[in-house]
């Protein structure tokens, strides 16, 4: 078996907020990630991180609905990607889903408030993980918030979601329609948290990020 370009060192959950004076202290670079309700964000970091239940994984979309962090220690196995082998310790922040139906006007609200707070306020911030399903392709709502982010200034990480849905001799076009209906061409990482795929490229973009 071929050994892992990228090695989880460790992998902890921090703490959960809903406002800045929740937020953990300054420390490593962190990393948001956001996507629509039930786009398969909590499996995708699961996968990542390789733990399978650090985020909860729950089959009623919106269920998230609070910022949650965790710390994790990733270890670079030889020179990859442009990136020195050795550790990095990052900062996660797994955030609420966006988009979900059944919300109330008042919840969605109060996700956007919050989602919003932290997104422009927020000091080590790196980058944002926008993830899309590779299977419904960008909504409106995914439109709106990677430009949104963009418009924040925030370094923005295209990912699809999924991807083992899509039959093999389609990912590669699946994932160009996908950055060309969000306006960044060729941007986009195709990953399958059930296959492990392309979990290595994603790696490299965040540490790129976080460097």
């Amino acid at each position: 078996m071929r050994a892992r370009a990228f090695k989880i060192i460790s992998a902890e959950f921090d703490t959960t907020a809903v406002a800045p004076e929740g937020y953990p202290p300054p420390g490593p670079p962190e990393l948001a990630f956001v996507g629509r309700s039930n786009v398969g964000k909590s499996s995708m970091i699961n996968a990542l991180c390789q733990r399978r239940k650090l985020v909860r994984v729950s089959n009623t979309p919106g269920r998230t609905r609070t910022l949650n962090f965790f710390d994790v220690v990733v270890e670079v196995v030889g020179a990859r990607g442009g990136l020195a082998a050795g550790r990095q310790a990052l900062r996660l922040c797994d955030l609420p889903g966006y988009g979900f139906a059944r919300a109330s006007k008042g919840d969605r609200k109060d996700w956007d408030r919050m989602i919003g707070g932290y997104l422009s306020g927020r000091d080590g911030l790196r980058a944002v993980v926008c993830i899309v399903d590779a299977n419904v392709g960008p909504t409106e709502d995914d439109l709106e918030v990677v430009e949104w982010i963009g418009g924040l200034g925030r370094k923005v990480i295209l990912v699809a979601t999924k991807m083992d849905k899509i039959p093999k001799h389609r990912r590669i076009p699946r994932e160009k329609e996908i950055a060309a209906e969000l306006g960044m061409p060729g941007a986009v990482v195709g990953v399958s948290a059930t296959e492990d795929l392309n979990l290595g490229a994603l790696w490299e973009q965040i540490l790129q990020a976080a460097s």
